[in-house]
């Protein structure tokens, strides 16, 4: 698996914790910034991450800003993209299993440092149950056609 990262200023310092944790478990990754603490606008990564998912480039993506909530609403307006706002493992874990969320969102300035690598983790290693999940990711994708 290849990810792709990113995330704005409120977000820096956990997605470098996040980037050390990817380094620890050997996971491929392309980290697209930001770099500094200087003001940036989070929408800028939050395409950067979600191209690089669905142009291939990227099995999946993580970002990070204050909330996660702005990250996930930006992802999201790419076509393709399922960004999930996690806060902890149990809602990483079903992201995964019953969205096939292909981006996580998470909050720098929300998420308690030792909750991290759980919600990594379970982000990384849940596949998607599909079953009855499937007929709703499928109006989803309906959706992003009509709006298109």
């Amino acid at each position: 698996m290849r990810l792709a990262i990113g995330s704005d200023h409120a977000g820096l310092d956990l997605k470098h914790t996040i980037t050390l944790l990817l380094d620890e478990l050997k996971v491929p990754y392309e980290d697209v910034g930001t770099f500094s603490p200087a003001s940036v606008d989070y929408p800028d990564y939050a395409e950067a991450v979600s191209r690089a998912v669905v142009e291939g480039r990227a099995d999946r993506g993580i970002l990070v800003c204050g909330t996660g909530i702005g990250m996930a609403i930006a992802a999201n307006k790419i076509a393709g993209i399922r960004a999930a706002v996690v806060w902890d493992e149990t809602s990483a874990r079903l992201s995964r299993a019953h969205n096939d969320a292909n981006v996580m969102t998470i909050g720098g300035r929300t998420t308690p440092i030792d909750r991290v690598p759980a919600i990594i983790s379970a982000f990384l290693l849940t596949d998607y149950a599909g079953g009855r999940h499937d007929r709703r990711l499928d109006k989803i994708a309906r959706l992003e056609r009509k709006d298109s």
